[in-house]
């Protein structure tokens, strides 16, 4: 039995900003050169698709609990 249930939103929204901290981080030392624009469209644009993966994925598990008989007051 799983602890919790699988958020693949919550995951895509994390790898998307730790990419960003380490694109900037790499700026910052100087091991490449990124156009201060970049990062602006990668978290905004990451950030719009983990929101639709994760009401994606809320839609999909509270079908299948509806569909299984599993009722979960609150959520």
């Amino acid at each position: 039995m799983l602890r919790h249930e699988p958020q693949p939103g919550r995951l895509l929204a994390g790898t998307v900003l730790i990419t960003a901290a380490v694109l900037y981080a790499g700026d910052a030392v100087s091991a490449w050169t990124i156009p201060w624009w970049v990062l602006f469209p990668l978290v905004c644009g990451g950030l719009w698709v983990a929101a639709a993966v994760g009401v994606f994925g809320h839609l999909l598990r509270r079908r299948r609990r509806r569909r299984t008989g599993e009722h979960v007051k609150g959520c």
